[in-house]
């Protein structure tokens, strides 16, 4: 079923359409209707009935009504005691239509049943008698015909009897005294059946002053009047007296008229049935039954409250709880075309307001409403708080007319008109403007939240009821939380604690704010906060960066090699762009390209973290936000701003929210990762960049940030050696050249942006080494002495040292110089003589290119002749020892050779216990400074030597 507007099922009242009803017509008056004066709908016993509802409690007091005009029960006196606007003037306007018998009962809509149940099939007419205190006065005499009436007795008598039940009376209207209780008795006896009401009876005595005689009577004989009218009632089975004392003190009337209402209520006591008209739930039906001649066929209806109902169940937990019961669908039928929400603000939070009445105070304001949501084409399925047209001045003259100074220029800027900003937010957005989402959810708020006072200990409208008030089935709930939001950082008016949202007469300091946030300086506050800001996401946290450069200018970022790449985090002038209008490309490559007025040589250690253009306008802004709220709390917290302690808390709030704010929007700001990179286009490297974004909802910035360089390759963590093999021949091992320094190479992937971008010099280390373990890659040595290759490793372990001597050596080349290591190791046979015969060849003479000679191999002597190895003679030696001096500048490469010459010789070999010990010594003349000291005790503390000491020679 579609979701009809509630303009093309219920239909309003005549008067209601056209806007010509009185609001004083709202007002029954029970003298009009006694005197035949009043309107229509009032006078009209059919009419009235027709337009009332019968509630739970006028059903049961008519029925009392009944029975005890029948003479069958049913209580003498009943009290009307309810709040400001209850209803208690509409109920005996009710009982009188009934009694009076002007219309058969038959025609009046709703009272069968009730006779019915009470069991009365014939109805007696009954004498009527209604005193209105306010349409009397204890100084004023009545006249009617040749007979002058002053008492309130005596009133009563003439109503009841005329000049028959006057003449019971005289004697005590002429004097102003009570008369007794049998005279009175006497009067309801013959008037019998009969009803009394009486309207507004503190309102006549409190005039009367103590001690002060009135032609009316005196305070006590009023007072002693209604005593003996009570005990009078109960012994005339069918006689009733039905009389109305205020509840609020607003009606009460001073010290007087609480002294009145005292008084009344111990004697009402003894004998009332307190009856409470109106119930809030029965108010639906009540101002239905006023406001709309009709409300709809029932299908219909209940097909628009079940797609309500339907919408609150399928979005629970954005409602109040109370909306997935199937009584809240009740509800829904009930009060259609009117949206609960409406009345249960009306009810619950305006009538705690002193001049709101409640029935009649919600009759009126909604006629006003329904009048002008008619008129304007208004096409909501129901009518909800956010429909509320308050833009309207009719509307608005009566919203403000129950509330304090000050509320006209709030509506008429932040809740509704077409100044307004939440008109101003619709009008620029088409998400919200579609469904009037700003409008309607700043109108809820004012219903929700205007009655409210400073000294409420829990003030305004929770967000579920907001959307409530707002959001009508087949709208997307998100547009309205959005846009409270919205309205949250921009209305002056508006207060928000946690969860709930009210509005008030006084500035919650935004324009304080927003002043402030105009004068905050780009350069010298809002630059320095979002360096330390952007810097506070690195802090702390594990990384391979040699370093991480926030805003930092091209001579500041160092040119070294660094134990890792740099991250270099480009200002907020420097965003990243999809679009031609690109600003990260430039001032990166002036960074890449320069360490300030010099060329940068190490350009292949840098990478960049850029801004989104298209946030930096946003984040500048929730920057000056956020400075403005941190300025306002400093200042009320010193004294400088006089503020009280709401408006600091509120201040606290507003800069905790804008701090949290930003820092999400620093993370979706810095999101582009650039990586440079060069390729060759006709022999000529030519730069270009790649970018990836990185998530701005991961938990740990710089870990995502590593992990997307992995991803992409970018950075190289882990290299295999055939990468690095094809490195060296497709840049170094080639047109005959068959070794290349390992340093340079590491250095040149530091440098030049078309190699491999590794992490630290270690990756390089573990690809040699690895590749030197097998025969498959290149060959390895630490040094190189004519045609000799110190430390050399081809096919076995070996850590790769990265000296200035150190060589990566062309597989080949390394190959043929293995096999000729190891066709010099192969032993030669002994012969007998200095000639050659046909025992071998003659051995090879010495050899100043060789390398030293293998193990197992004998010296080769002078002429060619070798001398055997000496015989063994006497004990075994089995310990060896040798200390030598090593050049502390070669020192290196030297010892490299003596773990290959010297040391390696006895771990080859099995059941040799190596133990090698490193003695240094350094002197200087004039002696070694502290800051020395303490680095070279603390690597050596690193390094665990033994001992380390610096002494005084």
């Amino acid at each position: 079923m579609s979701l009809k507007p509630w303009s093309e099922i219920a239909r309003p009242h005549k008067d209601v359409l056209e806007g010509t009803f009185k609001q004083s017509e709202f007002a029954a008056d029970i003298t009009q209707v006694a005197t035949g004066t009043a309107p229509e709908e009032y006078q009209n016993a059919e009419k009235f009935f027709s337009r009332t509802y019968i509630t739970e409690g006028m059903r049961l007091l008519l029925i009392s009504v009944a029975q005890r005009l029948a003479g069958q029960g049913g209580d003498p006196v009943v009290q009307l005691q309810t709040a400001f606007g209850g209803g208690k003037t509409h109920t005996m306007l009710a009982v009188y239509h009934l009694a009076s018998r002007k219309v058969s009962t038959d025609k009046l809509m709703g009272i069968p049943p009730v006779l019915d149940e009470a069991g009365i099939t014939e109805l007696p007419t009954a004498r009527m008698a209604v005193i209105d205190g306010i349409q009397l006065s204890p100084s004023q005499v009545r006249t009617y015909g040749s007979t002058t009436v002053n008492t309130l007795w005596g009133e009563l008598a003439w109503q009841l009897l005329g000049e028959e039940g006057y003449a019971l009376v005289a004697d005590s209207d002429r004097d102003g005294t009570s008369p007794g209780k049998d005279s009175l008795k006497q009067l309801l006896t013959r008037a019998a059946p009969c009803v009394i009401l009486v309207d507004e009876l503190v309102a006549y005595i409190r005039q009367l002053e103590l001690g002060k005689q009135y032609k009316g009577g005196t305070f006590d004989s009023n007072i002693s009047f209604i005593q003996a009218l009570t005990e009078a009632l109960k012994a005339v089975p069918n006689a009733i007296l039905l009389a109305s004392l205020p509840e609020s003190e607003l009606e009460v009337g001073g010290t007087m008229g609480q002294r009145t209402l005292n008084s009344l209520e111990k004697y009402f006591a003894r004998v009332e049935s307190v009856w409470k008209p109106v119930g809030s739930s029965e108010a639906f039906e009540i101002v239905r039954r006023r406001l709309f001649e009709s409300s709809g066929e029932r299908a219909e209806v209940e097909g628009i409250s079940r797609q309500f109902s339907d919408f609150y169940r399928q979005h629970a937990e954005k409602f109040p709880v109370e909306t997935q019961s199937n009584e809240y669908y009740e509800r829904l039928c009930s009060s259609y075309p009117i949206h609960p929400e409406v009345f249960d603000r009306l009810y619950e939070d305006w009538s705690t307001l002193d001049k709101f009445q409640r029935t009649r105070g919600v009759l009126q304001y909604m006629a006003i409403v329904i009048h002008r949501l008619w008129n304007d084409g208004n096409r909501d399925a129901l009518i909800m708080p956010g429909s509320l047209p308050l833009d309207d001045a009719n509307v608005r003259n009566k919203s403000i007319h129950y509330l304090p100074q000050g509320w006209e220029p709030v509506i008429e800027k932040e809740v509704d008109g077409p100044r307004s900003v939440p008109a101003d937010i619709d009008g620029h957005h088409t998400l919200f403007g579609g469904v009037q989402a700003a409008r309607r959810t700043a109108r809820t708020i004012f219903l929700g939240s205007a009655p409210s006072t400073q000294a409420e200990m829990i003030r305004g409208v929770q967000t579920e009821r907001i959307l409530l008030g707002s959001v009508q089935p087949g709208q997307t709930i998100g547009v309205f939380e959005d846009v409270l939001k919205r309205l949250r950082d921009r209305l002056h008016y508006l207060y928000a604690e946690q969860d709930r949202y009210w509005l008030d007469t006084k500035p919650n300091l935004r324009r304080e704010m927003e002043s402030r946030k105009q004068n905050i300086s780009e350069r010298d506050d809002v630059i320095p906060l979002l360096k330390d800001r952007v810097g506070q996401f690195f802090r702390g946290q594990n990384h391979h960066f040699a370093g991480i450069h926030v805003f930092t200018t091209s001579a500041d970022v160092p040119d070294d090699y660094g134990t890792g790449p740099r991250l270099v985090v480009l200002p907020l002038d420097a965003g990243y762009s999809r679009t031609e209008t690109n600003q990260a490309y430039g001032q990166a490559e002036k960074i890449l390209r320069n360490r300030g007025e010099q060329p940068r040589q190490k350009q292949n250690r840098l990478l960049f973290l850029a801004p989104d253009f298209d946030v930096v306008g946003r984040l500048k802004e929730q920057t000056r936000i956020y400075l403005a709220w941190r300025s306002i709390v400093t200042d009320i917290e010193n004294g400088t701003l006089n503020q009280d302690l709401s408006h600091l808390k509120q201040s606290e709030r507003s800069r905790d929210a804008a701090g949290q704010s930003l820092g999400q929007l620093i993370r979706e700001t810095w999101k582009w990762l650039m990586a440079p990179v060069e390729n060759f286009v006709k022999g000529r490297p030519e730069l270009s960049w790649e970018v990836v974004t990185v998530p701005p909802t991961a938990p740990y910035l710089v870990k995502s940030i590593e992990e997307k360089l992995r991803e992409e390759e970018w950075l190289v963590y882990e290299w295999s050696p055939i990468h690095l093999r094809k490195v060296l021949s497709d840049w170094y091992l080639k047109d005959g050249v068959t070794e290349i320094s390992a340093l340079k190479v590491w250095q040149d992937s530091c440098h030049y942006l078309y190699l491999p971008r590794l992490v630290n010099d270690q990756v390089f280390r573990n690809a040699i080494a690895q590749g030197v373990e097998s025969e498959d890659y290149f060959g390895f040595a630490s040094g190189k002495e004519g045609d000799r290759y110190l430390g050399f490793s081809f096919g076995r372990n070996s850590l790769a040292d990265l000296a200035e001597s150190s060589l990566l050596i062309e597989r080949e080349t390394a190959a043929a110089y293995a096999e000729k290591l190891r066709a010099a190791e192969q032993p030669t046979p002994p012969t007998g003589g200095t000639t050659s015969g046909a025992g071998g060849p003659t051995p090879p003479t010495g050899d100043t290119d060789s390398p030293l000679t293998p193990p197992g191999v004998p010296g080769g002597q002078p002429g060619g002749a070798t001398t055997p190895p000496p015989a063994v003679t006497g004990t075994a030696k089995s310990h060896f020892y040798g200390t030598v001096e090593l050049d502390a500048v070669k020192a290196k490469m030297d010892f490299a050779t003596i773990m290959d010459e010297v040391v390696q010789q006895f771990t080859a070999q099995l059941g040799v216990d190596v133990t090698i010990s490193v003695e240094i010594e350094a002197r200087k003349k004039d002696g070694f400074d502290e800051s020395l000291q303490r680095t070279i005790k603390e690597n050596c503390n690193v390094l665990r030597f033994s001992s380390s000491e610096f002494e005084e020679d």
